[in-house]
């Protein structure tokens, strides 16, 4: 597989913590398994849906993909803030940065700077009952397929 997201080159040295509840071989491996179909159109972000697709299956995926990350592998969630307001979530894993859901960008995604200035907390995100649901699912759907 040709992978474009932001980190892949060492991706597959990012193990899982111990005891994370989930059968993974490496922050790639979660990438496969996310992109094998864990990742649609409802845990997309609701106010993105409607331009979801399979082609850009990480669209409006990444705040929840990051905080999963983090429960899995460890290392901290920071945000870019977007001209919209919003932040675009990723992580930050024994100092290195990894983005699975950066693809979503396109070409826009060179533009993007990370920076790790703005972090991000999962209690604030979920303060949102639709995002933490939909965490919430994804979580589910891993365990689905590699529940431990």
């Amino acid at each position: 597989m040709d992978y474009k997201f932001l980190g892949h080159e060492t991706a597959s040295e990012v193990k899982p913590k111990e005891g994370c509840g989930y059968k993974l071989d490496s922050l790639l491996d979660l990438y496969d398994v996310l992109a094998d179909g864990l990742w649609r159109a409802t845990t997309c972000a609701p106010r993105m849906q409607a331009n979801w697709t399979i082609e850009n299956m990480t669209y409006g995926q990444c705040s929840i993909t990051a905080f999963l990350i983090q429960d899995i592998f460890g290392g901290e969630v920071y945000g870019i803030k977007l001209p919209d307001g919003n932040f675009h979530c990723y992580n930050v894993i024994d100092g290195k940065q990894y983005d699975l859901t950066i693809e979503q960008f396109g070409d826009e995604a060179k533009e993007l700077v990370y920076d790790n200035t703005n972090p991000q907390l999962r209690e604030v995100h979920f303060r949102k009952e639709e995002k933490y649901n939909r965490y919430l699912l994804l979580k589910s759907l891993l365990k689905g397929v590699r529940g431990a």
